[in-house]
């Protein structure tokens, strides 16, 4: 108690502007997290202020008022001892006590005006002239929407698709309306394709985004359950992200028919892509390991040689659908060819690197169970000396948390991997209790300190070993 009174009265400045940071200074999420903290010296322990300029002028703003409010406070105490006012007195002393709790507040006010009279109009103009710019624009415009797997699906057509096309997509994980409307501001107007992720977060997102953006192709990822503190059910979820083939040329939407949830979803018309191949086309020869996925692609007349750097055989079906896109959009099975054997894994998905011997598997940025369903069978078939799988678990799983993450408990044993490490948090029991009851007989290790252990990894792991991590949890999540 008294490490985390000592570090909120130290830095009380970079603390509030790191959480407003980290939960994008939307109100509800900071008050929510500022509530319920109970040691403020934990609160920055995984990560740091990130110094932009909206942040470095927040901190001064709020340095600046407390240290008026204290000094108000000191003169308030003067002159009240003076005069004997001892109210004032009294008051002056809540005011120096009190600075960073009201400070905490305080700014909360100006957000939510700036958010409601400027940020928000201003945005709602831009997203509105974008439509027309969409509209006008001649390129094919190909959606990619889903639960799980848009940024990699996004990065794998763009890169494929660019050795025979002019292509633009969405930079990053940018993909909200503001984000779609920033950037057909910034393109030439010349383009062939473009590509769009749509990041579904609350009821309507997907189709709004759909209105705007006119698409004439859509990949849906797959389903899996995300975001249920806005969607509340997986099938509103479904509802919104499928609402997306109601404003696409009927033969023009693609939807990943490994991801179980989806298919009382899918509709007659759609093209379903998995490990087998897309429509068609066929897959033969497939082959994994830890330095990519290999298999061959073909219908009659056509056989395509496919080479990736993307891991495990969930990504044979999106490689196959943006070879198949690809060809409909004009490129020659060489160029497809090419256009494979540049795809790599985006940063925190599924990216291999070295240590001390060790291989290190990184996709901390997946945050769903049919990620962690893929991810486990990926480490189930990679041989090693010794496996590891580490995870924190899900966030935003609703009121199925504790279901899910038994599953997650189970899908882990089912990978037998030698050693599991757990980080401390309110779903560590749930995954415990689905290995266990998967009969997992391996070490099971709870990390109180995620940090120190990523800091440390090196010093735990041996030379041969698999090391997979997935998911990871922001400071604000208990």
């Amino acid at each position: 108690m008294i490490g985390s009174l000592k570090a909120f009265y130290l830095k009380p400045a970079t603390i509030i502007t790191y959480m407003l940071q980290s939960t994008e200074y939307e109100v509800g999420p900071y008050l929510k997290w500022y509530w319920r903290t109970q040691n403020f010296a934990a609160v920055m322990k995984r990560r740091t202020l990130n110094s932009t300029r909206r942040a470095a002028l927040l901190r001064t703003v709020l340095r600046m008022g407390m240290l008026l409010q204290v000094i108000g406070g000191l003169v308030m105490i003067f002159f009240g001892s003076r005069s004997e006012y001892v109210e004032l007195i009294w008051f002056g002393i809540a005011l120096v006590i009190s600075y960073p709790v009201v400070w905490a507040h305080i700014v909360v006010v100006p957000l939510l005006l700036a958010k409601w009279l400027i940020v928000i109009p201003k945005n709602n103009k831009a997203v509105r002239a974008s439509e027309k710019l969409y509209e006008q624009h001649t390129a094919v415009k190909l959606a990619v929407v889903g639960s799980y797997g848009k940024t990699t699906m996004k990065e794998l057509l763009a890169t494929v698709i660019a050795e025979g096309k002019k292509v633009a997509a969405t930079p990053a994980n940018k993909n909200v309306a503001i984000s779609h409307a920033n950037f057909v501001e910034g393109l030439d107007g010349d383009e062939d394709v473009l590509i769009l992720e749509y990041g579904e977060g609350a009821p309507g997102d997907v189709e709004q985004f759909s209105r705007t953006t006119h698409p004439t192709y859509a990949v849906i990822t797959g389903l899996a359950p995300a975001h249920l503190d806005k969607y509340r059910t997986l099938d509103a979820a479904a509802k919104d992200i499928f609402s997306v083939a109601d404003y696409v040329a009927e033969g023009h939407v693609y939807v990943n028919s490994e991801s179980l949830a989806s298919k009382p979803f899918v509709k007659p018309g759609f093209h379903t892509y998995d490990q087998g191949g897309v429509g068609e086309w066929r897959t033969t020869n497939i082959r994994v390991d830890i330095t990519g996925t290999s298999f061959v692609l073909q219908r009659a007349g056509t056989k395509l040689k496919l080479t990736s750097g993307l891991l495990g055989r969930h990504q044979i079906g999106p490689l196959s659908v943006a070879a198949v896109l690809a060809i409909e959009f004009g490129l020659t099975p060489l160029q497809v060819e090419k256009g494979i054997a540049k795809t790599v894994p985006f940063e925190h998905r599924m990216k291999p690197r070295q240590l001390s011997g060790a291989t290190i598997i990184d996709d901390t940025y997946n945050g769903n169970l049919e990620g962690i369903r893929a991810g486990t069978a990926l480490l189930k078939e990679l041989p090693a000396r010794r496996k590891w799988y580490v995870t924190p678990g899900l966030v935003d799983q609703g009121k199925d948390t504790a279901a899910i993450h038994r599953e997650v408990g189970t899908l882990i044993a089912a990978a037998k991997p030698d050693i599991v490490v757990l980080m401390k948090n309110t779903v560590t029991a749930h995954i415990e209790e689905g290995l266990r009851g998967s009969g997992f007989d391996g070490e099971i290790r709870i990390e109180h300190d995620p940090l120190e252990f990523y800091t440390n990894l090196e010093h735990f792991i041996s030379s041969g070993d698999v090391v997979l991590m997935q998911n990871d949890w922001t400071d604000n999540y208990a």
